[in-house]
C-alpha cells in the first residue's frame, strides 16, 4: 500500500490468549460464552499474521495446569476445541497454513487426538504461516521431556553426559526446527508467563496488553509489531556492538 509504514515484524510470536472468563462475566454470561467469542480472535489475528509477514504463531489455547479448572468449564473447553477442529482446519488450509499441537496430547482422549493428528496430516504441506497451537501444554513439562529425551539418549550410549549443553537439549524442546520466539505477547492484563515457552522466551521480547482476548484484533496485533520494531534487541551486547538488521 502505497505511503504504508514499513516496521520490522517478528518471525516468530507466541500469545497467552487471556480473559475470556472476565469478557464473559462483564456481559454476565457463563466462561465457556468467553472461550467461543475467544474464536473470532484467533481468526482476527491468524489474517493479521498472514498480512504482516509473520511466519510463525503460538497460542496457548489450555495449559497443563488448565485440568484442574471447574469441570464443566473443561468439558465445556473440550467441547469447542472439538467444534473448531471440524469447523476451522479447512480454511486455515485454504490459507495455506500449517497447523501443529504441542503439548502432553496423551492426555486426551483419543478421538480428540486422531482429530488433532488428522488435522496436521491435513495441513502438513502448507508453508505460509506455521500455527502451533499449545494444548496441555508447560514450559515445565516441555523442559523435562526433552531432558528425559537426551538421558534416553545417554542411555543407549548415543551421547556422552557432558556432551549435553544448551544446542543439544534444545533440540528436542517443541519447536526446536522453527525460528526463535521473537514477540511474546499476553492480552488480559496480567504481567507473567504462566509456565508458557519458558525455554523458547529467554530473549523474547514481552509485550503485555489490558486488552482482553476476544477483544484483540488486527489493529491489536499491529500496535504489538510496532512496538516491538522500536526496540533494541541485544542479546546481551552493548548498544554499540548490535549490528541492525533491514
Amino acid at each position: 500500500m502505497p505511503g504504508a509504514k514499513t516496521v520490522r515484524v517478528p518471525r516468530h510470536v507466541a500469545i497467552v490468549m487471556d480473559g475470556n472468563g472476565r469478557w464473559a462475566k462483564a456481559r454476565h454470561r457463563p466462561r465457556s460464552f468467553g472461550h467461543n467469542a475467544g474464536r473470532k480472535a484467533v481468526r482476527e489475528v491468524v489474517e493479521a499474521c498472514l498480512r504482516e509477514g509473520v511466519r510463525v504463531l503460538t497460542l496457548f489455547a489450555f495449559s497443563s495446569e488448565n485440568w484442574h479448572r471447574p469441570e464443566d468449564e473443561v468439558g465445556a473447553l473440550m467441547s469447542l476445541f472439538l467444534r473448531a477442529l471440524d469447523k476451522e482446519v479447512d480454511e486455515l488450509h485454504g490459507h495455506g497454513v500449517r497447523l501443529r499441537f504441542i503439548g502432553d496430547l496423551a492426555a486426551f482422549d483419543e478421538p480428540l487426538r486422531q482429530r488433532m493428528r488428522a488435522a496436521m496430516t491435513h495441513t502438513a504441506g502448507n508453508d505460509a504461516l506455521h500455527m502451533n497451537v499449545a494444548v496441555s501444554y508447560g514450559g515445565r513439562w516441555d523442559i523435562v521431556q526433552a531432558t528425559r529425551q537426551a538421558a534416553a539418549a545417554v542411555a543407549r550410549g548415543e551421547l556422552r553426559a557432558e556432551e549435553i549443553d544448551e544446542a543439544r537439549l534444545g533440540q528436542w524442546m517443541s519447536l526446536a526446527e522453527l525460528p526463535s520466539l521473537d514477540l511474546f505477547i499476553r492480552t488480559g492484563g496480567e504481567r507473567r508467563i504462566s509456565n508458557f515457552l519458558l525455554w523458547q522466551v529467554a530473549y523474547a521480547e514481552l509485550y503485555f496488553t489490558d486488552t482482553l482476548w476476544p477483544d484483540f484484533d488486527q489493529a491489536c496485533l499491529r500496535e504489538a509489531i510496532e512496538d516491538y520494531a522500536r526496540r533494541e534487541r541485544r542479546y546481551g551486547r552493548t548498544s554499540a556492538q548490535v549490528i541492525t538488521v533491514p
